[in-house]
């Protein structure tokens, strides 16, 4: 019996305590030509564009997490080589650039709080709202996500912005996001972003 998702929900976010992070969007994610590519990557780029216009427009803080691989990566006996340091694969799709004002946290591991300085930018900028996007929903995207969870941070998942490997790898974000975090299930245009 499979567990029951609840069904995605409208929202109303303040920018003033609002961030949306974009995890990985990176080329070898989700270029055809990346080394790990993830198939459905590439349908959620427009859902993401749009939701980061919104946040823009209304002044809300916009975060992206960029893998970032020394040559050696442990990690590389788990995925092989991917999103070296400074390589093609590593930047950001085209199509998602960050703008200035925006900020880039590199993580050497799935979860963009480990070993980074995204906590403290959060804490900075008031943040207790996180609208995360990205991929690969039961990888970084969750670990992210539970990572704010865990400081307490209200975690809102828009499911036209997230990408899996599989179905079942998608379901089991949902399940672990909506059942242990407490996160919000919603889509992009779903999500109101006020000043």
């Amino acid at each position: 019996m499979e567990p029951e998702i609840p069904e995605p929900r409208h929202v109303t976010l303040k920018a003033s305590n609002t961030a949306v992070i974009v995890v990985d969007m990176q080329n070898d994610f989700c270029h055809k030509n990346g080394s790990l590519f993830i198939p459905t990557a590439p349908q959620t780029i427009p859902a993401i564009k749009n939701l980061l216009n919104k946040a823009r427009a209304a002044g809300a803080l916009v975060v992206y997490t960029q893998d970032w691989h020394s040559r050696g990566d442990p990690e590389f006996a788990i995925w092989g080589e991917h999103a070296v340091a400074g390589s093609w694969g590593a930047e950001i799709v085209e199509e998602l650039r960050p703008f200035e004002g925006d900020i880039v946290i590199k993580k050497l591991r799935y979860d963009g709080f480990y070993g980074t300085p995204l906590e403290h930018y959060l804490y900075l900028n008031n943040i207790k709202n996180l609208v995360v996007t990205g991929t690969v929903a039961n990888i970084c995207v969750l670990h992210t996500a539970g990572s704010a969870a865990l400081r307490w941070i209200n975690v809102y998942l828009p499911l036209d912005c997230t990408s899996a490997l599989t179905e079942f790898d998608m379901k089991a974000t949902l399940r672990q996001i909506t059942f242990l975090y407490r996160g919000i299930l919603t889509r992009s245009d779903m999500i109101e972003i006020t000043r």
